[in-house]
């Protein structure tokens, strides 16, 4: 398969692969729901920052599948790249916390009672600071841990996004 055919199959139909991109995170993110409320693993706080993150790639992609506009199907693959990202940046800072765990483990506060006991400027940096939760592997499939997946995932939807902005920028 060439470059040109790529192009052609991502630009050709934008909104099937947006609407794609938005049922991998719906899929994601019921997932994540059984994980905590069937399986019982608490989230730590970067695994609340890659749901929003999560939620962030799923709504670009759906609001431009609402469209059919190509000006709309490209700033959606934009905002998709920035938004996967951020939550892959957030799960490779998780893995590098779990292979390389700090000396002094402590839970700290989870997301929600650092936001309401500090300033955003001083929750942001806590929160890639990571605590003992963050570094803590409860679960793993074919040896990988729920942030390494999380980090494969957001990887391949930023570059799906950003293979469908640039051919959507080729098409004339």
């Amino acid at each position: 398969m060439s470059v040109n055919s790529v192009w052609h199959l991502l630009s050709a139909h934008p909104r099937r692969w947006l609407l794609l991109l938005a049922a991998v995170c719906a899929g994601m993110f019921a997932f994540g729901m059984y994980l905590q409320h069937v399986e019982g693993l608490d989230p730590c706080p970067m695994c609340i920052v890659q749901r929003y993150a999560l939620i962030g790639v799923g709504l670009a992609a759906l609001l431009a599948a609402a469209f059919a506009q190509r000006g709309a199907h490209m700033a959606g693959a934009l905002g998709v790249v920035v938004m996967a990202v951020f939550g892959a940046f957030t799960a490779a800072r998780q893995s590098w916390l779990q292979w390389f765990p700090p000396e002094v483990l402590s839970c700290g506060r989870d997301l929600y009672g650092m936001i309401e006991s500090f300033p955003l400027r001083r929750v942001i940096p806590m929160v890639f600071r990571g605590t003992g939760d963050c570094s803590k592997i409860d679960w793993t499939f074919l040896g990988l841990t729920i942030a390494n997946w999380s980090f494969l995932v957001f990887s391949g939807m930023a570059l799906l996004g950003a293979l469908l902005f640039w051919g959507l920028l080729k098409r004339r």
